[in-house]
Parts: C-alpha cells; structure tokens; sequence
C-alpha cells in the first residue's frame, strides 16, 4: 500500500488544504474520496482506508477547513475562516477535480462521515455529475437539526452524550468500544467546538438541503448508500435520516440503498461490528460501481 500527503490551494481563500493519499501498489479499480467529520481528521480513518485499499481502492480525505493539518495551528481548530461552509464543500469539489484529473477517469465515489455527510448533500445538489457514488455515513436532516437548536434543544455533543448516560466519557455517543472512544479524547486534534460563525453557515444550508427543487437537481442514476447505527443520536435514532432518504426517493433517485446497524452509535467505522460495517461498505462498491 502507498500512503502519501500532499495540500492544495483552496481557491475560496487560498488556504493551503491537508490531503492524505492511500492507494494499493497496483492500479486502483475505483477512487473513495472522504469527507470527514465535526472536530476529527482524516488520519482516523487510516484503518479504514487500508482495508480499501486491501480491496484494491484508492483513498483520498482531505482535512477539511478549520480541521487537522488544514488548519493553520491550533487557535483556528473549528473556524472555517471567511468562506465559511460553501468554502468547505467547495475544497471538496476542488479535490475531486483534481482526483479526476489524476487517476485517468476512474470511478469516483464521494463518502461522507457526519458534517462530512452534510457537506456531501451539498456538494451532489450541484456536482453529481463529478462521481460515480455517494455514500452518507451518520447523516440527518440539517434543516431538522436547525430547528431543534432554534428550539433551545441541545445539538451539542453533550447533549448527543446524554442519550447514554450513565457514561463513562463526554464521548460515549461515538461508539460502543471504549477503546476507540479513549483514542478520540487522547486525540489533540478532535472533540473541539466549531466557532459560532462557522456552525451557522453551517446550519444556514438546512433549507437548500431540504429544498425538492434543489435535490431534483441530483442525477437519477447516482447509487447512493445511507447507512448508519440505529442509535446514532446525530439523527434522532433514525428520524431525521429517514427523512432524508424519504426526500431522495421523492426526487426519483433510483438507485438508493440503506443500512441501519441495530445498536449502533456514531462512528460505525469505529465500532465494536466495524468488520461487518466494512465488508458491507465493499459489498456496495463491487455491486454499484467498480
């Protein structure tokens, strides 16, 4: 396996954007780009991407602005600087170009963890035609999520730990395996809070996201793979998601498929049936794309 690094410049500000690279040592068969996501890396997804590469994919996963080694030191972990969220989305779409450019036409399916998911419902409204696949991973509806916090309800990360409580950490809510939880705290880089502005450019984007017209805009033939722990407090054990997909099948798309993990929290990748999560993740892929 080849892993590697590289930055680009974002052409909303000029920020230099951290890129990880892993692609096996033979031509890759298809390309996985991750969006991350809230207050994590993309480092934390090595384990994952290895075992894509195992299968004979390429990885590429940006840090997105305000995030890992995107961001210029530790002072603006969380601030997604002047262009806000459609800067983020809009870095995501500059890397697929550049991932299309090099590696000769290959197919190219975009995978969304959380906030990564968000951006990734943004990014399709206008640029399906870039990928050949797009994957949502502990999504919601951010319009829904908007509501909620207009309300007074608490959409913070101690009120998603509070659905576990009795807990033993303040992120109990990411996953069943202590270990993995443990490795997230110990980590410098994750469990921040985003800056206020940069969380309500955000959030702004609940409306377009809702919006038939705008999702109307999304090609038909898009396979599209949502999957999540049933518990994941991030959607309201499955609430919000299950509106999103409803949404998705009301603009026609006709190639949607879903999972639900029974017990499941956040982070299915880092859960204690990540094998199960992963194998199906391949499964998808050999079946939709490559």
């Amino acid at each position: 396996m080849i892993s590697d690094r590289f930055t680009f410049t974002s052409k909303a500000d000029g920020l230099a954007v951290a890129v990880n690279r892993w692609a096996p040592d033979a031509p890759p068969r298809a390309v996985v780009q991750i969006a991350h996501g809230m207050a994590e890396h993309a480092d934390r997804y090595a384990r994952f991407a290895a075992a894509l590469c195992d299968a004979g994919y390429a990885v590429y996963a940006n840090d997105h602005r305000g995030h890992g080694k995107s961001a210029p030191g530790p002072q603006a972990l969380g601030d997604f600087g002047a262009p806000g969220w459609p800067g983020l989305v809009a870095d995501m779409v500059q890397l697929s170009e550049q991932i299309r450019d090099k590696e000769s036409g290959r197919p190219l399916v975009l995978f969304g963890h959380s906030m990564g998911s968000f951006a990734a419902q943004q990014y399709v409204l206008d640029h399906s035609g870039l990928i050949d696949g797009l994957i949502l991973s502990g999504s919601s509806a951010v319009d829904q999520l908007a509501v909620l916090a207009a309300s007074g309800a608490d959409v913070s990360f101690s009120g998603f730990n509070a659905a576990f409580e009795p807990v033993r950490t303040d992120f109990d809510w990411l996953s069943r395996d202590p270990a993995e939880v443990d490795a997230y705290v110990a980590d410098p880089l994750c469990g921040f809070e985003v800056a206020p502005e940069s969380m309500m450019s955000l959030m702004m984007a609940g409306e377009r996201l809702a919006d038939p017209a705008a999702i109307g805009q999304i090609r038909k033939d898009l396979p599209v793979l949502v999957f999540s722990g049933a518990l994941d407090p991030v959607h309201g054990n499955l609430e919000f998601l299950k509106l999103v997909v409803s949404r998705y099948r009301e603009a026609g798309l006709q190639k949607l498929s879903t999972k639900y993990y029974d017990e499941g929290r956040h982070e299915m990748l880092n859960e204690i049936n990540r094998a199960d999560v992963t194998a199906d993740f391949l499964t998808w892929l050999q079946n939709n794309v490559a």
